[in-house]
């Protein structure tokens, strides 16, 4: 799958991704949360040192494969590899976005 494929908002995420924790952060709204490793960060400054953790901890790719949309939430299976515990893996994206962002995000095996 191509991200081209993808929402714009999703798309700017996983690009964002591939950057640093302040370009993640500004793909989601000010009120936005992130469920990881069963943690939710709330808000963006939570968002940014949640990425900016997950970064310096681990060196990983992301490669989507497969995009469903239900309602309001897009789900994003991608292919995850790196130098984690349990890598490769493929995780599902849950987004909702609101306003052409980014309003929660929750990653999940």
């Amino acid at each position: 799958m191509k991200t081209t494929e993808l929402p714009l908002p999703i798309t700017a995420y996983f690009a964002a991704d591939r950057q640093d924790p302040d370009a993640v952060g500004a793909c989601f709204t000010a009120d936005a949360t992130v469920t990881d490793e069963g943690r939710t960060h709330a808000g963006r400054a939570a968002i940014r040192a949640w990425k900016a953790a997950a970064s310096t901890q681990y060196r990983y790719t992301v490669e989507p494969f497969a995009l469903e949309t239900r309602d309001d939430v897009c789900t994003v299976t991608a292919h995850v590899r790196g130098d984690f515990p349990g890598s490769p893996v493929d995780l599902r994206y849950r987004f909702r976005i609101a306003q052409g962002l980014i309003a929660s995000l929750e990653i999940a095996v």
